[in-house]
């Protein structure tokens, strides 16, 4: 709670900040609060809080875990984005600000344990970014993309609404614990409570972005600048998973024999579509946006196992992910490459060694290849649900083949020596983040084995 609080003010007083049109002061504020929110939690119960007795958010170990690395992917965002946001002095404060306030919602999701505060954070999380996606405001596509997300977002929204109302309906309470032991006790209204279910599932489908509720992704991703597109594919995707496997491995267990068919649906066809589509685009957002798909559905193995180390496996898979994603939209920063096209990539890995070396091992790390993180995260998911879902993890191994065979070509095009691209400078703060990035890919996996 103190770190929610913490993130809010900072966002809050970056507003005002933003009014002195200084971008410098502005990122230190909000490198200052991320940092100071980072050691709360880090720290969270080793010291008195003055919100203690706050019982509708509640961090648990694998709850602290989660909203730690929502808040270090955020800090390397904001300081991937410097360079884009200080552009526009007069609207960087205003950039942070909704950044924050988008990371509260994040936070909430994490560690909500009612309904009421499940909404509340659901929507903190998503209407600062419907803004977000649409700063580019000479741009159609960004302007496109952002009524877009606003529209399908609302309607995924709307299913939500009715579903926490059938389940409330059902069971007589908003308290998640409290649903549960309803749930195990057999008194609950069973056509309003499965009717409920459904809807739940389909709109948490519908924020991790997974088939058939997708098709939002490759153009939301296209249109947003790349800052704004490596906070959606990381923050908002691992604080609605999380949310995702409370509800489902948690309050919902009891039901899983219920919701497991449609989950599987979801699963198989995430895995495939996503990686088939990103085989056919020319545009580098779109690609990452198609592959987003097919690791949301190795994500979403998490949900079919039961094992206690499931958690643990989906961290470790989403650092891997996570650090690969900003990597390599940071890397689309540097390049410059506006018009957002694959072809921009020609020979920069050839021309300069140390890009070469950040694309190689996030790629090889997003295709699952040992020993990165990226395939010590995929290996345990799958693993977790190897003995009861033999099927879905030999489709999972087959769509890792497609996956592999895209990231390649990738790495070929960076390292093409036929190229008439300029040698590519990095500034300060890219070298910093790339390095990160770097660290979280190749060593994040020992935390496994400590």
């Amino acid at each position: 709670m103190d770190a929610l609080i913490v993130i809010f003010l900072t966002g809050l007083i970056g507003l005002f900040i933003g009014m002195l049109k200084k971008p410098h002061l502005n990122l230190g504020v909000t490198l200052l609060g991320l940092i100071i929110a980072f050691f709360l939690q880090l720290y969270h119960g080793y010291y008195t809080s003055p919100f203690i007795n706050y019982q509708v958010l509640e961090f648990e170990v694998s709850g602290l875990y989660f909203s730690l690395l929502a808040i270090g992917f955020s800090i390397l965002i904001v300081l991937g984005g410097y360079r884009y946001f200080k552009r526009d002095a007069n609207h960087t404060g205003d950039y942070y600000g909704l950044l924050l306030f988008s990371l509260c919602g994040a936070i909430i999701l994490i560690g909500f344990t009612d309904l009421f505060m499940f909404f509340l954070g659901l929507e903190i999380l998503s209407i600062p970014i419907y803004v977000m996606v649409g700063i580019k405001k000479q741009d159609v596509l960004s302007a496109e993309a952002s009524i877009k997300y606003f529209f399908t977002g609302a309607f995924a929204t709307a299913i939500l609404l009715f579903g926490i109302a059938l389940l409330y309906g059902a069971t007589g309470s908003f308290n998640l614990n409290e649903i549960r032991t309803v749930i195990q006790s057999g008194e609950y209204q069973s056509s309003y409570l499965l009717i409920g279910i459904l809807f739940i599932l389909g709109a948490f489908l519908f924020k991790v972005g997974a088939v058939p509720f997708h098709f939002w992704g490759p153009d939301v991703y296209q249109g947003s600048p790349e800052i704004v597109t490596a906070f959606m594919a990381t923050v908002v995707k691992l604080s609605a998973l999380f949310a995702f496997y409370r509800f489902f491995n948690g309050t919902f267990q009891e039901l899983a024999n219920f919701w497991t068919g449609a989950l599987y649906f979801a699963i198989a066809l995430s895995l495939l579509i996503g990686y088939i589509g990103a085989l056919k685009q020319s545009k580098f957002k779109r690609l990452l946006a198609y592959s987003s798909i097919s690791n949301t559905g190795y994500a979403l193995f998490v949900l079919l196992s039961t094992s206690n180390s499931s958690l643990g496996s989906l961290w470790i898979f989403l650092v891997g992910y996570g650090c690969a994603t900003i990597a390599l939209l940071t890397l689309s920063m540097a390049i410059q490459n506006d018009n957002d096209e694959i072809s921009a990539f020609k020979g920069v890995g050839f021309k300069n060694p140390f890009i070469g070396f950040i694309l190689i091992i996030s790629l090889l790390s997003l295709a699952g290849i040992p020993p990165l993180t990226g395939f010590f995260g995929k290996f345990s998911l799958l693993m977790n649900a190897y003995p009861q879902h033999l099927y879905l993890v030999i489709l999972a191994l087959i769509s890792s083949l497609v996956g592999a065979f895209l990231y390649l070509r990738l790495i070929v095009l960076g390292l093409s020596k036929e190229s008439e691209s300029e040698r590519v400078t990095i500034g300060l703060w890219h070298y910093i983040v790339l390095g990160i990035c770097a660290a979280g890919i190749l060593g994040a996996w020992l935390i496994v084995t400590i």
